[in-house]
């Protein structure tokens, strides 16, 4: 079997990659050119997601057998600041791959075209936790992009017979993950101070939400899973099926620390709207495909913070964080 991940170049691009391969699919990668010049894998192939042309010839030359889609602008405090960015990645780019796959005609591969748990956006407390049919109600810009991408890959699944299946992945973190989202910005934060590159001092944004907090390594079993198994035109929530607060995201991280580590609420880290809740039902996900999450959100906090200390003892990285 012959895979391609748009997007390889990004978080969850290596981790999958490596899942697939331990599975015996053979795996190719696309991202930016300027992405590619250090990080990515042997298979890589610049691609701008925008060209509709450049995608179309990649699809011929592979002739990829599933493709899964995680090519996005996926960072929900970006959207705010690039809002016309972000409709144009997260849709016209999916979009073009949509028409790609249809314009090189059948055998189709299997399509996963990842989108977010942010698209249920204000989930009502008798909805929670929310299942994959409860009306969508996005509260930021990234939100309503991906819920407009899984609108479009269900009319190309019924219109097309294209076999999309669809995804609403909630908070994964894990080593890797850049510093604009919650967990990494904590454990870069810890790193630095105890490297003595910062002040003893956290500072955060709102902790009273709470959000479904997975393990990079096993979403991506899910997503191999639901490649094999997941019925074209679902859409399947992967998650841990467990809110958990930033709060105690924090004080779980902080109890990790090898100093003592004081909190400052920055009001500059407050979205303009934030949701409170997001907690996924994943029992459609189990039942298709037999998944279940492996590993503990405490190892995955420590190994999060065990790379953050290897990144800032890197005097090379340390000048870029």
């Amino acid at each position: 079997m012959k895979a391609l991940i748009t997007g390889a170049s990004g978080f969850v691009g290596s981790y999958l990659k490596a899942s697939l391969e331990r599975n015996g699919w053979t795996v190719y990668g696309t991202g930016l050119e300027e992405e590619g010049k250090e990080s990515l894998p042997p298979g890589f192939f610049p691609l701008d997601i925008l060209e509709p042309k450049a995608i179309r010839r990649l699809l011929e030359e592979l002739r990829p057998d599933a493709v899964f889609h995680l090519a996005a602008q996926s960072s929900v405090a970006l959207s705010w600041k690039e809002p016309a960015w972000t409709v144009d990645v997260n849709v016209k780019g999916t979009v073009n791959l949509l028409e790609a796959v249809r314009q090189r005609g059948e055998p189709y591969p299997q399509l996963l075209l990842v989108g977010s748990g942010e698209e249920y956006g204000h989930i009502r407390p008798e909805e929670t936790p929310v299942s994959e049919g409860n009306p969508l109600r996005p509260g930021n810009l990234y939100a309503a992009t991906k819920a407009a991408q899984n609108l479009i890959g269900g009319i190309y699944a019924q219109a097309y017979r294209l076999p999309v299946v669809l995804v609403r992945a909630f908070n994964h973190i894990g080593p890797g993950q850049l510093p604009g989202f919650v967990a990494a910005d904590f454990c870069r934060q810890i790193a630095q101070a105890e490297a003595g590159l910062r002040e003893p001092v956290m500072r955060v944004g709102n902790l009273s939400a709470r959000r479904d907090f997975t393990d990079v390594r096993d979403v991506v079993e899910a997503y191999r899973l639901l490649a094999e198994k997941g019925r074209p035109g679902e859409t399947y929530n992967v998650g841990s099926g467990r809110a958990v607060g930033i709060r105690q995201l924090l004080d779980g991280l902080l109890a990790l620390a090898r100093i003592q580590i004081q909190v400052e609420v920055d009001p500059a880290r407050f979205r303009p709207v934030d949701v409170p809740v997001l907690e996924a039902d994943v029992r459609k996900l189990q039942a298709d495909t037999g998944w279940a999450p492996s590993i503990p959100l405490e190892r995955t906090l420590a190994d999060t913070l065990d790379y953050w200390r290897g990144q800032v003892g890197n005097p090379k990285i340390s000048e870029k964080i």
